[in-house]
Parts: C-alpha cells; sequence; structure tokens
C-alpha cells in the first residue's frame, strides 16, 4: 500500500507520520482493499484557533473507491485523532452498504428494516457546449452555483468547477486507473 504525506505550510516530523499511520492501521484492518494513502496536513492562519489545522486523508481501492475525510483542529494531533475516526465511521458504513446490497442481491432480506435511500427528485438536462475552465466557472457565478459540470475544450473530458469553502475554485477532472 502507498502512504504519501504532503504538508502545506508546516514542517512534518517523524513522530507524526508514526502517529497517523498508528492511527489509521483500524481502518486499514477494516479494509483490507486499500491500495493508497494520501494525508494532506496544513496549518492556516486562520483566526479562530479552533480551525488551524487541517488534516485531510484520500483513501482509494483496488476497485477505485474514493473515500476522504477532513478536520479541522487547534492541533494536529487532534486533528488526526478526529480524521481517523471520521474515516472509520465512513470505511464502516460503506461496507455496510455494499453487505446490504449482496443480501439483496442473494435474496436475503436485511433482519432490521431501514429507512429507504432518499430519492432523486429532480432531474435535468441541458445543452454543453465546450468551454475552457475559466468560462466554466464565470457560468458557475452567472447562475448563482457552487460547482458547474462542463465539456473542457482543452482535453475533451467532462469536468467539474467549484467553489472551495477556503476560498478560490476547484477543478475535478476524471482519470480512469
Amino acid at each position: 500500500m502507498e502512504f504519501h504525506i504532503t504538508a502545506r505550510n508546516l514542517e512534518v516530523p517523524a513522530e507524526v507520520t508514526e502517529y497517523l499511520q498508528k492511527r489509521l492501521e483500524k481502518v486499514f484492518r477494516r479494509w483490507p482493499r486499500l491500495t493508497q494513502v494520501h494525508a494532506e496536513l496544513a496549518q492556516e492562519a486562520t483566526r479562530s484557533a479552533q480551525d488551524r489545522f487541517v488534516a485531510q486523508i484520500t483513501l482509494n481501492t483496488t476497485r477505485g473507491t474514493l473515500l476522504r475525510g477532513q478536520v479541522r483542529a487547534p492541533d494536529l494531533f487532534t486533528a488526526i485523532d478526529q480524521v481517523a475516526d471520521l474515516l472509520k465511521r465512513r470505511v464502516e458504513r460503506y461496507k455496510g452498504r455494499i453487505a446490504e446490497r449482496k443480501g439483496e442481491a442473494a435474496g436475503i432480506a436485511p433482519e432490521e428494516e431501514e429507512a429507504p435511500p432518499t430519492p432523486i427528485v429532480k432531474s435535468k438536462r441541458f445543452p454543453i457546449k465546450p468551454m475552457d475552465p475559466e468560462e466554466a466557472v464565470h457560468q458557475m457565478e452567472l447562475l448563482g452555483h457552487d460547482f458547474f459540470f462542463f465539456f473542457n475544450e482543452a482535453t475533451q473530458q467532462f469536468n467539474v468547477v467549484y467553489r472551495r469553502r477556503g476560498g478560490g475554485y476547484g477543478l475535478i477532472e476524471p482519470e480512469i486507473g
């Protein structure tokens, strides 16, 4: 399994790396198909000392499933603890959904009846013209949306631009792996 750590505005000592790996061991044991872990640790200059450190971890499996967690905390170790707990819960929920689907496919009724998943209540179709990401951001702003789906004329692929919480914009590009 690949394990990558990226740091922004801080140095990551060896004990932090070891602590992060130790905290994620429970997640690794619960999800054996895990192939890649990317952790991004950052220190930001915020007004609130409660949000100074950010830990964002992305997990990738052999089938290309991605799980991501991000937490802000007053210190780096608290952020690591909280994001590890968050990912552990998400892995359990994901595995539960897979087990439900397998049970339904085999004709086994679940022991406990849960609320049905939220249905799609609206479907939308619209023409897509090729554009560059800057024009897509402009369109998104004109519509007042938080994201915008478009066809990137430079890469000849569908992309999404979105407004980031901390300011600025993000671009999502597909990668077939």
